[in-house]
């Protein structure tokens, strides 16, 4: 593992529907994340947040609510992540919604041509404006990513795609709306919903999970929503559903991840303190975050 990471805190809340995510970033940091990364022997170098600029009124084009605004963030986030990957930093990205994805991985495709990427959520992002139920981008960046949904999505940072299917993984789902369900068919993206983690086991998914983004990649992202987790243990979140993975199964899987040392870049998104109590979720995401980094009961 690259131990030399760079911290970026993106305040965005504008791809979701419930405000409060936007103060996600300063949780997690409040939670200890860079003392914890420290205490296992990595170099962290903290860039603060990225500025994100507040709307003055409400705006929504095809079905994008705020299209412009989140464009606009996730650029400046491409932006410093492909800055830092040079100068050889590992980024770890703190969210705000899961849009910001868009911008994270668009940064890291300009450094890694072929990545892997592993996607801990209990959604599958895979919607497009002609198949949201709700016109909020945080639902559609990995469709956008993989080449499918609004242009100015898909074409963001002058190419497209920017993942393939065959090298993206999907832990967790248990909410997935209809067009989702369809292009996961269609492209053949490797979906382990939760009837496959409790039927086979965290640790064969992630086996088989590793085995999957590792074939021909020249690196692997994991892209972390704390929603992915039921809610039971993670409820500082903007669209919890229950029945999801345990504190344990998570921990398990960060574990079993950073074991293999094949990651180059992550992020953590959607933990929203207003919904929270006492900032548990901010903790458990830290506490996420330091086994993936390696950290060891022994």
């Amino acid at each position: 593992m690259n131990k030399n990471i760079s911290i970026i805190g993106v305040p965005l809340d504008l791809g979701a529907d419930r405000r409060g995510v936007d103060m996600g970033p300063s949780a997690i940091r409040y939670a200890g994340v860079v003392k914890r990364l420290e205490g296992l022997g990595y170099t962290v170098k903290d860039l603060d947040n990225i500025q994100v600029i507040r709307p003055e009124y409400f705006e929504e084009v095809d079905n994008h609510k705020y299209l412009s605004h989140v464009l606009d963030t996730n650029e400046q986030l491409a932006d410093m992540i492909s800055q830092e990957m040079e100068m050889g930093q590992f980024p770890l990205v703190l969210g705000g919604d899961h849009s910001i994805a868009l911008g994270t991985i668009t940064g890291v495709a300009k450094s890694k041509k072929n990545m892997g990427v592993i996607w801990f959520d209990a959604h599958g992002d895979l919607n497009t404006g002609a198949t949201s139920p709700s016109g909020n981008i945080h639902g559609m960046p990995l469709a956008a990513l993989l080449g499918y949904g609004h242009d100015k999505l898909v074409q963001f940072g002058g190419f497209s795609p920017k993942i393939k299917p065959e090298n993206t993984v999907i832990i967790g789902a248990r909410d997935l709306d209809p067009g989702e369900r369809k292009l996961i068919k269609e492209i053949g993206v490797k979906v382990y919903t939760m009837h496959e983690v409790d039927r086979l086991g965290m640790t064969r998914v992630m086996e088989e999970t590793l085995t999957h983004v590792t074939k021909g990649t020249d690196g692997v992202h994991l892209s972390l929503d704390l929603d992915g987790l039921d809610p039971l243990y993670a409820p500082g979140v903007g669209t919890p559903v229950i029945g999801g993975i345990s504190y344990r199964e998570g921990h398990l899987a960060m574990e079993i991840l950073a074991e293999a040392d094949v990651l180059t870049s992550a992020e953590f998104v959607e933990v929203n303190p207003i919904l929270d109590r006492e900032n548990v979720t901010a903790k458990v995401t830290v506490a996420l975050i330091s086994s993936a980094f390696g950290d060891k009961l022994l």
